[in-house]
């Protein structure tokens, strides 16, 4: 390949990049806020989220045009097409962020009894932070990244997310019983610690796409 195409591949991986450091720092901003319980921090979090969709569509746009310039041959186009796939994920990652910053404001402000819940949350939170943290530090060095370790290391992380969640699932279902007035917001809550969970699903999704470009074979989704 040339050297136009090499520092056009470069280019469009540091937009990546930087992306998934805004997206990764604004998930351990929003779990700082939610420990110190500062509301004016989840703030901070969503700020920093504001125009992801609007970068993601100048990553893509550049993918397109490298396709149309470069007509890149098999290994060059199985990386292309991984990168435009990729970004789909990534905003759907960084708006679902921005949503649990949001909301989690909310729930803090509300009548809930979120301190019984804080352990497991923060643990939710963490492992999904761990998740974005491998993809980034593969993502930013791929050619000596170990896919395959990586591959796993993330499938633990989503592994321990998913049990986080089912025990907040079962918590939560305690305490609407208990506490039948407060009952919507518990549900709320729920479905905002949800959009941790699913971060962590396409973390997974991600994952797969580094593997697929670096080894070929499958691409297997969560949906």
């Amino acid at each position: 390949m040339s050297v136009k195409y090499n520092k056009q591949t470069e280019d469009i991986k540091a937009k990546m990049v930087s992306l998934l450091e805004d997206i990764t720092n604004s998930s351990k901003i929003s779990l700082d806020a939610y420990i110190a319980k500062d509301l004016g921090i989840f703030g901070d979090a969503q700020e920093k989220l504001k125009n992801i969709q609007a970068r993601a569509d100048l990553i893509d746009n550049e993918i397109i045009k490298t396709f149309a310039l470069y007509g890149p041959e098999a290994t060059e186009l199985r990386t292309l097409v991984v990168y435009l796939k990729m970004t789909n994920e990534i905003v759907r990652i960084g708006e679902g962020i921005k949503k649990y910053a949001r909301r989690m404001q909310e729930h803090s402000q509300s009548d809930c009894k979120l301190e019984e819940l804080n352990g497991t949350i923060i643990q939710l939170h963490k492992s999904t932070i761990n998740a974005l943290d491998y993809i980034l530090e593969c993502f930013k060095n791929i050619n000596n990244c170990s896919v395959d370790d990586f591959f796993r290391k993330v499938m633990v992380e989503e592994s321990k997310n998913d049990d986080f969640f089912s025990i907040l699932e079962k918590d939560i279902m305690s305490i609407i019983i208990r506490e039948k007035e407060l009952a919507t917001e518990y549900v709320r809550i729920l479905g905002t610690l949800r959009k941790l969970e699913r971060s962590c699903d396409r973390s997974v999704n991600i994952a797969n796409l580094l593997l697929y470009a670096k080894n070929g074979g499958d691409i297997n989704f969560h949906s």
